[in-house]
């Protein structure tokens, strides 16, 4: 039987981190990851640039954090935003901030973040053992560590551990590997779990003009309501796509309108066109181009102040639009939502193994000695914009140290 102080399951964000901290301790450490390459889904964070943390403050960080952002403060104190950029800066990875705080690569490049973890792990002496897959996950009979059934390109192994990190991820993108594997384990030990639904994901309208596919729309509002009720109100851009509005403010406010959905509740959004601008200022300035231009159709009027390919759909969405209620057209454009993104490209996993069965000061099961989380697979989530991969960074971090104690 093959045997390892320490195995971690699961060669994702959150695996690899751990990976990293464990590397040169005085033990046997060993990552087992079931596909071919490790951080597949690292590699296509941020459009394939990876978005690392945000460098917000903890009082606004915890903002995007959800549900409970007081459990994650332990472990993003003891693993923040600036431990992140000091770690990589001293592993070799420069990086950057942008718009928003966001911080990426300074190369632009996920493939920099995996290899300059990957090099951590291997200077570090980690057992790095991919196409192994996990079949089953067992406490021993005597109680103290777990059996391991673990499916090779050459059989069936058996492996003993100490203690075991399950870093498996959740349901989103499962072409990479998220597949759920880790929310069975947990349901067999017991723990609690909070039903899954897919975060920053595509909401889809009842009725989208086709030809608004592929269009940017930046530096609008859009407000989400439930039921009638205003429940979120985000400025900045997203786009329109095959699946419906993505990207950017849409992504923000899908938690809240995924959630609704699934209640079997009214969901709607509204666009606001010109946030900056008053009705009275668009009246003006309608006035100004008609003064310009004496007898400037509505339709030429709208090129003068929307994206081209947006004025056929908005003319279409607004059928006997005149002039006089152009102000009240641009400031709300509403679009009733019927359904959500699937997890096949939702960014995100909300839900997973209950906090109430975790150690928020270590990420041990409650139920299970010797048995940790970390990332995705918790039910904690986070908004778009670096939010998760800290999340996975610092409860990885976070759950290594206290299995290394």
């Amino acid at each position: 039987m093959n045997s390892a102080n320490i195995i971690i399951i699961g060669g994702g964000a959150a695996g690899l981190m751990a990976a990293a901290r464990l590397a040169g301790k005085a033990q046997r450490v060993v990552l087992l990851e079931k596909r071919e390459r490790l951080g597949r889904k690292l590699l296509i964070t941020g459009k394939g640039r990876c978005n690392l943390t945000n460098m917000r403050q903890w009082n606004e960080f915890q903002q995007h954090i959800h549900p409970d952002p007081n459990f994650f403060k332990n472990a993003f104190y003891a693993f923040s935003n600036q431990h992140l950029v000091d770690f990589l800066a001293a592993s070799g990875l420069e990086t950057k901030v942008e718009r928003g705080e966001r911080v990426f690569p300074f190369s632009d490049r996920s493939a920099d973040v995996l290899d300059t973890l990957l090099q951590v792990i291997q200077d570090g002496g980690v057992e790095v053992l991919t196409n192994h897959q996990v079949e089953d996950l067992q406490i021993r009979e005597e109680g103290a560590g777990f059996d391991l059934m673990v499916t090779t390109p050459k059989g069936c192994v058996q492996w003993f551990a100490d203690r075991v990190l399950v870093a498996t991820g959740g349901l989103s993108y499962p072409t990479t590997g998220s597949t759920g594997d880790g929310h069975r384990w947990a349901e067999g030990f017991q723990h609690p779990m909070v039903p899954c639904f897919p975060a920053i994901t595509a909401l889809r309208p009842f009725q989208m003009d086709p030809n608004l596919e592929g269009l940017l729309l930046t530096n609008v509002r859009m407000d989400l309501y439930v039921g009638g009720t205003l429940v979120q109100q985000e400025e900045g851009e997203f786009s329109f796509t095959e699946l419906g509005m993505e990207g950017g403010i849409a992504f923000r406010v899908s938690r809240k309108a995924v959630r609704a959905l699934i209640n079997g509740e009214k969901v709607k959004v509204v666009l606001d066109l010109k946030p900056n601008l008053t009705k009275d200022q668009l009246f003006a300035r309608i006035r100004r181009e008609k003064t310009t231009q004496p007898g400037l159709k509505l339709r030429d009027l709208l090129r003068k102040m929307l994206p081209r390919q947006l004025v056929e759909p908005f003319l279409a969405a607004h059928p006997g639009l005149r002039e006089e209620k152009l102000p009240d057209a641009l400031k709300h454009w509403e679009f009733s939502i019927r359904e959500y993104g699937s997890y096949a490209r939702a960014v995100v996993t909300a839900g997973g193994v209950s906090l109430k069965s975790v150690s928020r000061k270590t990420l041990e099961s409650k139920i299970v000695p010797g048995l940790y989380f970390a990332g995705e697979i918790l039910d904690l989530d986070g908004d778009t914009g670096g939010y998760n991969l800290q999340i996975a960074f610092s409860t990885a971090v976070m759950a290594a140290e206290a299995m290394a104690r």
